[in-house]
Formats: C-alpha cells, structure tokens, sequence
C-alpha cells in the first residue's frame, strides 16, 4: 500500500487547482503504464482485491488545501477524481486555516476549513493534520467524526522540531482511533545525528504515549532533498523491520505498525465500494 501525494506549492505559478489536476493525471498515467503492479484504490473493496492480488494499492492524496481554490464543490470533483486525502495545509496560511509556520498568530481552522472537513468525512477522505498548525488540529479533532491521520509526522519529545507532534497530540490522535506516520525526514528525527535507531527511538515513545495501534509509516520519499542513513531508500525498508524486532516488537506488532494500522483506518473511512 502506498500513498502518493499532489504536492501542491504555494508558490507555484498558473493556479493550484491546474497544478493539481496535472498531478491527478500523472498518477493516472503511471498507474496506467506499471497496472501489472500499481492499481488505483477508490474503496475498502479496492483496496481489499488489490492486497489479495499481491499488488500494490495506490491511494491517491493531495498536499496543501489550496488546490480546492476556496471550494467545496471542487474537493467534491477531486473525490470524484480518486482524490482520497487531503492534508488541509502545508506551513503556511490558506483558505482552510493556518499551517505550522504560522505559529505566532494561534490561528486554526477558518469556517471553510471547518465546512472542509465535514464534507471529507461526508465523502469518506483521510483527513491529514501534518503541517497543520497546533490551533487547527484541536479543530479537526473536535470536528471529524472519522479517524484522522497524521501522514509523516514524529515525536516532539524525542525530536523538538515544529512539525513533530507533543505527546497530548499524540494521545488524541490515539483516542480518535487516529494513526501517526513516522517519518523519515533527517531533520524531524534529530537535529545532531539522524539515523535508523533515533527513528526507533520515536517509535518507542510514541507506542510508549499512544499505543501500538496508533504508529505507521510516513517515509515521506520523494518529499525530501537527502536521506536517513540506514534508511536510504525503499529498498531498506526490510532494515526497519529488523530494527522494530530487535527493540521486542511481536510479529503481530510490527506487521501494525508496517502497515496494518493504516489499513484499519482506511477501512473506517473509505467507501466500501464505489
């Protein structure tokens, strides 16, 4: 299973919602062209027959709420599109509410933010707060009636950086039935000496706060210059495995972590069928 999300930046010429329907028919096309391994997921049941084939299910997301240009009834037409999720904001403010780097102002969500969500959870969209600013994601999780996710986001415990989430975050996310995706972005790890062990070590802490039901994966590929040493690329991923068993995680434990949380929350918020 394997998330690809429409980066949408807020600096980008020609318009948001021409960027992201550039990046919607992007993803159709390379779907299209590797179909014998990549299949697009529109359901529970999608995603359900994809996993039974061995192949890998595809959900298509959008970062950054300003490629629905302050409409709901565009958010309506990316659904209608495959759109799956949205991560309301990127760091900064937009229609939907204030992002991470607008701290300073305590602002949240804004009334379309608010109308935003409800239609997501109306639709059955992942609501995503990574990136949201603190204020705005006390006003999801008052709001979403659905499970919500935190799609590439780690301990600020363990790692003091603006985009990690406090250990209140992590319990409410937790309470929500809500999954967290470590992310392997080197800064959001450690200021001093990223690594594979210090991305345990948030594991750790957040299973620790929040349970085992609570952590996913959010590698964030793709989404960054650089990368976690011991975690270079995909085809390490077998090394986290390892590491989560040496720490004395079960079996069971790890395959919900590596995975099977996610799963559980798409099957609550996904359609059951298209």
């Amino acid at each position: 299973m394997l998330f690809f999300a429409a980066f949408i930046r807020p600096d980008i010429p020609g318009g948001y919602l021409k960027r992201a329907l550039e990046l919607v028919a992007t993803f159709y096309a390379e779907t299209d062209q590797n179909q014998d391994y990549l299949v697009p997921v529109l359901s529970w049941k999608d995603l359900l027959v994809t996993v039974e084939q061995g192949k890998i299910a595809s959900i298509l997301t959008i970062e950054g709420g300003e490629a629905l240009e302050g409409s709901v009834e565009v958010l309506q037409m990316l659904y209608h599109l495959g759109v799956r999720g949205l991560t309301l904001t990127w760091n900064y403010r937009n229609p939907l509410g204030d992002g991470v780097a607008e701290r300073d102002t305590c602002g949240g969500l804004t009334k379309f933010g608010k109308t935003v969500v409800r239609e997501m959870n109306r639709l059955g969209m992942l609501v995503d707060v990574a990136h949201l600013s603190a204020a705005g994601f006390w006003d999801v999780l008052q709001i979403s009636s659905a499970p919500v996710i935190a799609s590439h986001c780690n301990s600020f415990s363990i790692c003091p950086h603006p985009r990690n989430l406090s250990d209140e975050q992590v319990r409410a996310i937790a309470a929500a039935g809500g999954v967290i995706g470590v992310t392997f972005v080197p800064a959001f790890v450690c200021a001093a000496n990223p690594s594979l062990e210090r991305l345990l070590d948030h594991v750790d802490h957040l299973v620790e706060v929040g349970g085992i039901e609570c952590v996913g994966i959010g590698s964030d590929f793709e989404g960054f210059d650089g990368f976690l040493p011991g975690l270079e690329d995909v085809t390490r991923l077998p090394c986290l495995t390892r590491g989560l068993l040496r720490r004395g995680y079960a079996p069971h434990e790890v395959r919900k972590i590596m995975g099977e949380n996610f799963l559980r929350v798409l099957g609550k918020v996904l359609p059951a069928s298209r």
